[in-house]
Parts: structure tokens; C-alpha cells; sequence
């Protein structure tokens, strides 16, 4: 128990609690003060339960804490074994109740905070039956389910993403990889820009390359679409091929039946239920009440002991021993006239015992039957692929596998090609290595060579010579394919031009004429707001001014308003005063001596006069306290020299005692040794 308050005050003390308890304030708690407490808890587990208590009735408090606690899945421990007593202890605020629930609570705040966040969304709504029964509370019924399966499962994916997300090293590796690409590419996009720049007409074949490239994205994009309807276009065709094969064998199925059959079946149909109804369903019926009236009976009865049981175990044993020789004696006596009648008789019991058990047994058929189907319909459906597609059939299955085959063998050998590229890749790097290395040695060696001869800086400057021809060159043949492509496309701009010009001639005339008439409206509208602009000014002024006074005049009534009320104000307190006044000179000049003793003068009078008295005895009692001060506290010296002198006898008499015993145990131990 000091463990588990020792727990409950180190968390009551830390975030987000701040409580600074220590064990003593914390088991000196009043009740309502620890019901708070464990509200508070709550109300950190789940913010609806942040509330005062109160503000509430305990019976309420009480059905809020038991709900909560019920859906956080709390037991109450082995002690509080009564649920209603564990109900009490939590409305009276009992610490044996209170201290295991608050140890529970803050043990696994996070995981209940989480509970109770699921609780929100996935305790259900329990719907009476009968209601189910309207078609819109079955319909919001079934959507409210779905929902609440659709927020399980992304709770589900929620988490496993959290739980399986990229370390911070992979996600460094991955930016700095894609801020180098990045990188890479600006410059790249900067040498493009630049070369482009010194090309006629480069703005506008930026242009054209931009619609080039959307174009392209639009095309592959039809074209997966069309890819999407082609798979959806087959598979149409599948399920119609699936539906006109069920049609023709249903057809088949009704050209070959006939009607002498389908009324034979309907006849066998018609017999089985006409057998369940008169017959088997009235016996099972009969033998269902019977059993329910003997339960009952059993039920009425009261409880057997031990020893009854065995006298009715005896008392059945006796009677099925009767019945046994009753049977043996009919059997002896029978006679043969009956023993044909009796053949009968089993004959057509064995016959009515099969026929119950094969309409059992074909009601159990037709049952499975159901089953099956409802089984084989559930799992069609749940084979469904997304572009509705049904379950594969056995050839497909098998095309499936050796497809699945063939990429299984493909991949394999991609894979085994990848790891022999990646093998040469690491010594090709490793020859590109020692190459460098021999290149900087002999890059070295020349360098030195040159600096010896005085021409440092040759091999250097025949090399960039030789990059600066070599790239002069593929810009030459680059800008001669550019403007062999740039004179075609400006020739098919050309026509376009031409094309467009033609088409847009008579619209251009109606477009000059608009903009003549554009033109006057524009003039006529500049006109009417120079007008609106000065009658605006004009009036804004005049408003300005007129809130400016209406200002001023507020601000003075509102002067004159306060002024009122303050003089208002104190005329009442001189009022009050002055009738104070006339009913104190009233009292006061009063012949009648108790109107007299209810003036203020009087009172006062009074107060002083005791005050006076009081004075008086103070300081009578102050004399007399002066004058024995010195005797006492001569009295009270003698007494603790009087303690003092008694507590030093006390002492020396112990001290005596004890000398007394250790003297005689000597005497004793020397006796015992003069026996010896």
C-alpha cells in the first residue's frame, strides 16, 4: 500500500499535474477532494471528463467515472468484490476504492488515452430491433457500421505507418542524394538556357518545346486509359461469355425437362412438406412442450439433496426391472395368432423410423445446400478484383501460371545479369581508379618535364584547346540541325499565320468598329466621373464637417450628462446628511432619555467613558503586576534550585542501588566458587 501511494504521488507531481503533494497531504485528503482528483485524471485521459464536481450531483459524478471506467476495461481489485460496494466507495470518495483506481490510471495514462480516443469513434450504438425495421434507420444503421470499419482500418494503417517509418539517416541520404540531382540539373537547365539564348527566336521555341512536351505527357496518358479500357473491354467480354454459357445451359436444362417431370418434382416437393407439416414438425412440437413442462416442473420443485437423488435413482432402477419382466412375461404368454400382427408392427415402425431419418436427413441437405451457395455467392463477390473482374476459370488460372513462369524465369536471369554487370561495374570503377592514379602520375611527370623547359602549361592549354574545337564543333552541327528545324517549323508558322489571318480578317473589321465604339463609351464614362468624383468631394466634405460638429456636440452633452449626475449625486449625500443631522439635534434636545441614548453624541459619550474605565483597571493591574514581579521571580529561582537539588538525590540514590547489586552479585559468584 506505501508503494502504491508512493507511485501515485511521484506521478500526481509530475507533468501534466503539478499537484506537490508529498504521502502525508496526500492521505490526508477529504473525500470530495480525492473524487476531484481522480476526476482530474479522467479529464487527462479524456477531455470530456474535465469537469468540477461541484458542479454536478454525485449520482451523476458517479454513472460518469463508471462509464469511463467501463469502457477503459478497469476490474476492481480482489478487495472490493462486490460490485455495488465499489460503487458506493466511488460515490462516498473512499480511499480503498479511490487509491487502486488512481495507481491503475496512472500506470498506463497513454495506452487509455488512446483507448478512450477509440472509444469516440468505435463503441456502438445499440439500435432496438424494432426500429430496424424502418428502411432510412437500417439504412443509416448499415452506413454508420461501414463507417466505423473504415475508421478501424485506416487506425490500423495509421499506425503501421508509424511503426514502420524510414530511419533519419535513410531520409538525410535521400535529400542530400536529391539536392545534388537537384543541383545537377539547375546547372544542367543553366548551360541549356544558355545556349538557347544566342538561337532568334528562342522564347518562342520554348514555347513550342513546353506544348511539345504536354502533348507527349497527354499522349502517354490517353494511352494508358486506353490500356485501362482495353483490360475492362476484355473483361466485359469474359463475365458475357460466363453469362451466355449459364443462359444456354438454363435453356438446355428447360428444353429437356418436360412437363410429366416438373410436376413429378413439385408432386415429391409437395409430399416432403406435406410430411414435415402433419407429421414431424406436430411431434417434434409435442416433444419440445413436453420437455419445456418437465423443466418447468423441475424448476417448481425445490432442491434436491444427495440422498434424494439416490432414493429416485433407486426407485427408477425398481421400475424398469418391472417393466423388464412385464415384457418377459408378454413375450411367453404371446400367442401365434399375434406374431404376425407383430411383425407388421416392427416392419412399419423400422419404416416410419427410416423415413424420419431421411427427411432429417434431407432437410440437413437442403440446409447445407443454402449454405454452400450463400458460402460460394459471398466468396464470387469477395473475389471481385476492383475493375470488377470475376473469378478466373481453369484455363485462365493455368495461363496465369506459366505467365507467372515465364516472369518468374525472366527475373531470375535480369537478376543474374544484374549481379554481372554490377561485378564488372566494380572493376571497371576499379580500372578507372588505377587509371586516374597512373593519369595524375604521368600528369605529374609533365608538368615537371615542362617547368624543366621552361613551357609549363603546354599540355595544359593543347587540352582545352582541343575540348573548345571539339565542343565548337557538335555546337556548329547542333546549331545547323536547330536551324534546319527552326526554318521548317517557321515555315509551317508561316502558313498557320497565313491560315489564321484569313480566318480572322472579318473578324478583325468587327473588332475595329467595337473599339471605336469602345473608345466613345470610354471618353463619355471618363466625362460622367469627373462629374462623380466632384459632386463626391463635395458632398464628402460637407459630411466630414457635419460629423465634426454632431462629434463636438456628443462630446458636450456627454460633459453636461456626468456634471448632472455627479451634482445629482451630491445633493443626495447632502440630504442624507442633513437628515442625519436633524434627526441627531432631534434625539439630542429630546426630553425622553432613551431617544437621548440613540444620539450618536450620546453614544460616543459612552464608548469614552468606558474606555476610560478600562484605562484605569489596565493600569491598576499593570501596578500591582510591577510590585510582586521581583518576589516571584525569587519564588520561582527556590523552585528550580528545589528541582535541581531533588534531581541530584535522585541520581545519587540510583547510583547507590546499582553499587548495592553489583556488590552482592560479586558475593554470590564468590560463594559458588568456594562450593566448587
Amino acid at each position: 500500500m506505501g508503494d502504491q501511494m508512493q507511485f501515485i504521488v511521484e506521478k500526481l507531481n509530475q507533468e501534466p499535474f503539478r499537484k506537490n503533494y508529498n504521502l502525508i497531504s496526500f492521505d490526508s485528503l477529504e473525500p470530495l477532494q480525492l473524487l476531484q482528483l481522480l476526476s482530474d485524471v479522467l479529464g487527462e485521459i479524456d477531455p470530456k471528463h474535465a469537469v468540477d464536481i461541484r458542479e454536478e450531483l454525485p449520482e451523476q459524478t458517479a454513472k460518469r467515472m463508471l462509464s469511463l471506467l467501463g469502457i477503459l476495461k478497469y476490474k476492481p481489485p480482489g478487495s472490493v468484490s462486490d460490485l455495488s460496494a465499489f460503487r458506493q466507495g466511488l460515490v462516498t470518495g473512499s480511499k480503498p476504492v479511490i487509491h487502486p483506481v488512481l495507481h491503475w490510471l496512472l500506470q498506463r495514462t497513454n495506452e487509455l488515452k488512446k483507448r478512450a480516443y477509440l472509444a469516440r469513434f468505435l463503441v456502438k450504438l445499440e439500435v432496438p430491433a424494432e426500429f430496424l425495421q424502418d428502411d432510412t434507420v437500417a439504412d443509416i444503421n448499415t452506413q454508420y457500421e461501414e463507417l466505423m470499419e473504415a475508421f478501424k482500418n485506416l487506425h490500423k494503417e495509421h499506425e503501421q505507418l508509424k511503426t514502420s517509418g524510414l530511419s533519419t539517416a535513410e531520409i538525410r541520404r535521400d535529400i542530400s542524394a536529391m539536392e545534388e540531382e537537384k543541383d545537377q540539373l539547375v546547372k544542367r537547365v543553366e548551360r541549356l538556357k544558355k545556349r538557347v539564348e544566342t538561337v532568334q527566336n528562342h522564347q518562342r521555341m520554348l514555347e513550342i518545346a513546353r506544348q511539345l512536351r504536354l502533348e507527349k505527357e497527354r499522349e502517354e496518358s490517353l494511352a494508358q486509359q486506353k490500356q485501362e479500357q482495353k483490360s475492362q473491354l476484355f473483361h466485359a467480354e469474359q463475365r458475357l461469355q460466363r453469362a451466355q454459357l449459364q443462359l444456354k445451359e438454363m435453356q438446355e436444362a428447360v428444353a429437356d425437362s418436360k412437363p410429366e417431370s416438373l410436376m413429378k418434382k413439385l408432386e415429391e416437393e409437395l409430399n416432403f412438406n406435406s410430411y414435415l407439416v402433419t407429421e414431424k414438425l406436430p411431434r417434434e412440437l409435442e416433444s419440445k412442450k413436453a420437455s419445456v413442462y418437465l423443466l418447468q416442473k423441475v424448476m417448481a420443485e425445490p432442491a434436491l439433496t444427495q440422498s434424494d437423488l439416490t432414493a429416485l435413482q433407486s426407485e427408477i432402477n425398481g421400475i424398469n426391472a418391472q417393466m423388464n419382466q412385464l415384457i418377459e412375461k408378454r413375450m411367453i404368454k404371446y400367442e401365434p395368432t399375434d406374431s404376425k400382427f407383430s411383425m407388421y408392427r416392427q416392419q412399419a415402425s423400422i419404416i416410419a423410423r427410416k423415413k424420419e431419418a431421411k427427411a432429417e436427413e434431407l432437410q440437413a441437405a437442403r440446409e447445407e445446400l443454402a449454405r454452400l451457395e450463400r458460402q460460394a455467392q459471398h466468396r464470387s463477390t469477395q473475389a471481385h478484383g476492383p475493375e470488377g473482374s470475376e473469378v478466373l476459370t481453369e484455363d485462365e488460372l493455368k495461363q496465369y501460371v506459366n505467365k507467372l513462369r515465364s516472369k518468374n524465369t525472366l527475373y531470375k536471369k535480369k537478376r543474374l545479369e544484374i549481379a554481372e554487370i554490377t561485378a564488372e561495374c566494380g572493376i571497371l570503377q576499379r580500372t578507372e581508379e588505377l587509371l586516374r592514379q597512373r593519369h595524375e602520375a604521368i600528369q605529374q611527370q609533365l608538368q615537371s618535364t615542362e617547368e624543366k623547359k621552361g613551357i609549363s602549361g603546354y599540355s595544359y592549354t593543347q587540352e582545352e584547346l582541343e575540348r573548345v574545337s571539339a565542343v565548337k564543333s557538335e555546337m556548329d552541327e547542333m546549331k545547323g540541325q536547330t536551324l534546319d528545324n527552326m526554318s521548317e517549323m517557321v515555315k509551317k508558322l508561316n502558313a498557320v499565320v497565313a491560315e489564321k489571318k484569313a480566318s480572322l480578317a472579318p473578324v478583325i473589321k468587327e473588332l475595329r468598329q467595337l473599339r471605336q465604339k469602345c473608345q466613345e463609351l470610354t471618353q463619355e464614362c471618363d466625362e460622367k466621373k469627373i462629374q462623380y468624383d466632384s459632386c463626391a468631394a463635395g458632398l464628402e466634405s460637407n459630411r466630414s464637417a457635419l460629423e465634426q460638429e454632431v462629434k463636438g456636440l456628443l462630446e458636450e452633452c456627454a460633459q453636461e450628462e456626468s456634471n448632472y449626475h455627479y451634482v445629482n449625486c451630491m445633493k443626495r449625500t447632502l440630504e442624507v446628511q442633513l437628515q442625519r443631522a436633524k434627526e441627531e439635534l432631534k434625539a439630542y434636545v429630546c426630553p425622553d432619555p432613551q431617544e437621548r441614548r440613540r444620539a450618536v453624541r450620546e453614544q460616543y459619550t459612552r464608548m469614552i467613558l468606558e474606555q476610560e474605565n478600562l484605562g484605569k483597571k489596565l493600569r491598576e493591574k499593570q501596578k500591582v503586576v510591577r510590585e510582586s514581579h521581583g518576589p516571584n521571580m525569587k519564588q520561582m529561582k527556590m523552585w528550580q534550585d528545589f528541582e535541581q537539588l531533588m534531581e541530584c538525590k535522585r541520581e545519587c540514590f540510583q547510583k547507590q542501588q546499582n553499587q548495592a547489586a553489583i556488590g552482592q552479585v560479586i558475593q554470590e559468584g564468590g560463594k559458588d566458587r568456594l562450593v566448587l
